[in-house]
């Protein structure tokens, strides 16, 4: 049993149909996995919602506990945000935490969890100037975002292949971080 645990959040893009898989290769890395979603990827998910708690093992959260419940997940020892949507990177950047993932992975920052970031954008929302802006907060506060050259590199609009996505990636960087894997 994986005494290692992984939170993995996932907007709502086109590489998040595959996230079952991701779950699975991240198991068979040691990981236990806790899954979490943006409420558009909630929605875009919701047929397999109970199949990934199985999964998983653990509820599949896209909403914030009411205060008094008790956290159904064990703490994180890191954490991947992937497909991370121009939204949630930008929201994130800004501390906008009006969505459960976007919450804990700024909370995740102040508590020192080693996090992981891979967008999944076009590029046309790259030529935005907050998107640049905001890679650069994330990583000067700590976070490794998988971006550019060495990670996601964007594609046209309305060109993207899921199937390309470099899941594999993201998860050899959480391995990277993680000070257990040594």
């Amino acid at each position: 049993m994986s005494t290692r645990t992984l939170y993995l959040f996932s907007s709502a893009a086109p590489p998040a149909f595959d996230i079952a898989h991701v779950i699975e290769d991240a198991q068979a890395d040691g990981w236990d996995v806790c899954l979490g979603l943006t409420p558009t990827a909630a929605r875009w998910l919701t047929d397999s919602l109970d199949g990934l708690a199985v999964l998983t093992g653990h509820p599949v959260r896209w909403d914030y506990k009411l205060p008094g419940e008790p956290d159904v997940w064990p703490k994180a020892d890191a954490i991947l945000v992937a497909p991370a949507t121009f939204n949630t990177i930008n929201a994130w950047a800004l501390g906008i935490t009006d969505k459960y993932i976007v919450g804990v992975v700024a909370e995740g920052i102040g508590k020192s969890i080693p996090t992981v970031a891979m967008p999944c954008v076009n590029a046309a929302y790259v030529q935005h100037p907050q998107f640049d802006r905001s890679v650069e907060t994330l990583r000067g506060a700590g976070v490794t975002v998988l971006y550019g050259e060495d990670g996601f590199v964007p594609n046209q609009p309305g060109q993207g292949d899921p199937a390309v996505y470099p899941w594999r990636l993201a998860l050899d960087a959480v391995q990277d971080q993680d000070p257990a894997a040594d």
